[in-house]
């Protein structure tokens, strides 16, 4: 299956996973919005959305750079109709961008308490509700969300409750979404990655560098992804999936290729709980929650 002439919104997508989706959607040669706010470069954040177009352009798609802070609802709306003019409409929303901070609540200042409930949850929200009107009129529209499964469990609120109701709060609107417009034919999904990925917020808000060695590259969520994205729309809504349990589906046997290391121990991500002398690059881990 093919991404070739479906257009893309991804929201945070200069970098990272949500610039990892966009590359493997086009080299299928889909035309791809960029919505994120890095326009100029920045020490600690590889590339920008004009970097990430460039990038896109010469994988085979067809790119738009939009500056969007999606905690701007006017702007969303605008960026979104701009996306819908250039491309003749837009066939899948990628909620990729996110804010995080991994601190208790006596250590958490409000203001970062609403950064990330701004981008998270309401950014989520904005982007859903200004593209579903061109998504209902898509052939196969999807919303796929980068969101954990849903738990109850205490023991993954406690350490760090606002950034994980903040992730929450987006993994709720999958299962919100996907009921509201399962019979209007759109797909509403969340992907999350069984182990750590190398990305900006693993250097600088978590592990720092040295912790790139136990992670997994962008681009095993970026497989995942396509394989979602390309599933009928009609059978495939309201799942939590993992990305190596979607490329385990679609016949893929070789993990080592996403390895950041060789041969390293792999690092669970934060909303997976990892079984006694795991990870191995083959190797698997009990999720917590989801489908």
């Amino acid at each position: 299956m093919s991404l070739a002439g479906k257009t893309l919104f991804i929201s945070g997508g200069s970098r990272g996973i949500g610039l990892a989706i966009a590359l493997r959607a086009a080299r299928d040669g889909a035309n791809i919005a960029i919505a994120a706010k890095t326009a100029d470069p920045d020490p600690r954040l590889e590339g920008t959305i004009h970097t990430a177009a460039a990038a896109i352009e010469a994988a085979g798609g067809k790119a738009l750079p939009l500056i969007v802070d999606i905690r701007d609802e006017e702007r969303v709306q605008s960026a979104v109709a701009e996306t819908a003019r250039a491309f003749g409409g837009i066939d899948i929303l990628v909620n990729n961008a996110s804010a995080i901070r991994l601190t208790g609540t006596l250590d958490t200042p409000v203001k970062r308490y609403d950064l990330m409930h701004g981008v998270n949850g309401r950014g989520t929200f904005a982007c859903a509700q200004a593209c579903l009107p061109h998504l209902l009129e898509a052939a196969n529209p999807h919303i796929l969300t980068l969101s954990p499964p849903l738990v109850t469990d205490v023991k993954w609120f406690k350490d760090f409750p606002a950034y994980t109701i903040a992730k929450y709060t987006m993994s709720l609107f999958t299962l919100a979404l996907a009921g509201e417009f399962r019979e209007r034919g759109v797909a509403v999904n969340s992907l999350w990655p069984r182990t750590a990925i190398a990305t900006a917020a693993v250097r600088n808000e978590i592990g720092g560098s040295g912790m790139l060695a136990a992670c997994r590259k962008p681009e095993i969520v970026a497989d995942a992804a396509h394989f979602i994205l390309t599933r009928p729309a009609k059978e495939c809504s309201g799942n939590f999936f993992l990305d190596d349990e979607v490329l385990l589906a679609a016949g893929v046997r070789d993990f080592a290729q996403y390895d950041m290391q060789p041969g390293a121990p792999l690092q669970a991500d934060f909303f997976i709980e990892a079984l006694p002398g795991m990870l191995r690059s083959d190797g698997m881990t009990k999720r917590r929650g989801g489908p």
